[in-house]
C-alpha cells in the first residue's frame, strides 16, 4: 500500500502520512461499517484523498500545496486508486518494483540505498536496521532522511527503469535484496534466530525481478535464497539453539526449494554469464544436493 500511494503521491513522505490517515480512519469506522470488500484499495483510496485534502487546506500557507493537490487529484477526476476493483495482484507487484529500484538508485549513496530499502521497502525500524549494521538508530534515520531529500530533489521518477537501463541498475538491486535476506535467514534482532517473514519477502522481491529479468545473476540470487532457505527447518533446535550444517536432519530440508535452486543455478551457469551469486548458489547446491555431510562432494 506505501508503494502504490508513493506512486499516485509522488513523494515517500507523504505516502506514509496518508497510510497512517488511512489506518487511522479504517480504526474509526470498520467496527461499525464493517470492512470493505476491496480493504486494500480503500486505505489507498482514502489515504490518498486525506492527504489532498490535507494540503488543499494547507495551501494558504504555502501555495504550492493547492498546485501539487490540483495535480494530483483534478477537480471531477476518478479515483485511479478505486477505478477498478479488481485490481490485480501484478499492479501492486509494478509498484513494489517501482519503490525498490527507486530507492537503490545510483544517484544515493550505497548506505542510503541499503537504509532506505530496509525502512521503507520492508519495514524494519530505524533500530532494526542500525543493529545490523552495527551503528546508531540516528545515523540510520539521517542516511534515511538523506536518500528521500536526495530522491524529491533530484525529481528522481518512482519508476522501473527502462528495458536498456535496467542491467546498470540491478546490481545494488541484488546487493539489497540480499542483505535482506541476510537479516531474515539470520536476525541481527530479537529473540529468534531467523525471521522468516523477512526472508520470505527477500525470496519474492528475487521472483518479481526475475520475472521482470531473468538475467543468469537473478537466477543464481533466487537459486542461493532458494537453497538456503530450504533448511530453516533445521537450522534450530526446540529451545532456538543453531543446528550446524553436518547435524542438521536433512528429512526436514525443502526439496521442493532444492530442487528449484538447483535448476535455477544450473541454467546460470550453462549460459557462461554468471558472477558471485551465482557461484555461491553452485556452492550452497553441492551442500543441499547431498544425502548426507560426509557424501558432499
Amino acid at each position: 500500500m506505501l508503494a502504490t500511494l508513493i506512486r499516485l503521491l509522488g513523494d515517500c513522505d507523504r505516502a506514509e502520512e496518508a497510510l497512517n490517515d488511512a489506518f487511522v480512519a479504517a480504526l474509526e469506522r470498520w467496527p461499525t461499517e464493517g470492512v470493505p470488500a476491496q480493504p486494500r484499495q480503500w486505505l489507498v483510496s482514502t489515504g490518498r484523498f486525506k492527504m489532498i485534502d490535507r494540503m488543499r487546506r494547507s495551501a494558504r500557507f504555502d501555495a504550492s500545496l493547492a498546485e501539487i493537490a490540483e495535480r494530483l487529484a483534478p477537480a471531477g477526476a476518478p479515483d485511479p486508486a478505486a477505478a477498478d476493483p479488481n485490481h490485480d495482484e501484478d499492479g501492486v507487484a509494478d509498484d513494489r518494483l517501482r519503490l525498490v529500484f527507486t530507492c537503490c538508485h545510483p544517484a544515493l549513496p550505497a548506505d542510503g540505498q541499503l537504509a532506505l530499502t530496509l525502512r521503507e521497502v520492508c519495514g524494519l525500524t530505524t533500530e532494526e536496521i542500525a543493529r545490523a549494521f552495527l551503528t546508531t538508530a540516528p545515523t540510520i534515520a539521517q542516511r534515511i532522511v538523506r536518500a528521500k531529500a536526495k530522491i524529491r530533489d533530484a525529481k528522481i521518477p518512482y519508476e522501473v527503469p527502462t528495458h536498456a537501463d535496467l542491467p546498470a541498475r540491478l546490481d545494488p538491486v541484488l546487493h539489497v535484496v540480499y542483505l535482506v535476506f541476510n537479516e531474515g535467514y539470520f536476525a541481527s534482532t530479537g529473540e529468534s534466530l531467523t525471521r522468516l517473514d523477512l526472508a520470505d519477502e527477500a525470496i519474492r522481491l528475487g521472483r518479481l525481478l526475475h520475472e521482470l529479468l531473468p538475467e543468469p545473476e537473478v537466477s543464481g540470487l533466487l537459486a542461493l535464497m532458494l537453497l538456503h532457505h530450504s533448511r530453516w527447518r533445521a537450522r534450530t533446535t526446540g529451545d532456538g539453539e543453531i543446528v550446524l550444517l553436518d547435524h542438521q536432519d536433512r528429512a526436514l530440508w525443502s526439496r521442493a526449494e532444492i530442487d528449484e535452486g538447483a535448476r535455477l543455478v544450473e541454467a546460470a551457469l550453462a549460459s557462461r554469464r554468471f558472477g558471485p551469486f551465482t557461484l555461491q548458489a553452485a556452492i550452497a547446491a553441492v551442500h543441499a544436493e547431498a544425502n548426507t555431510a560426509a557424501a558432499t562432494d
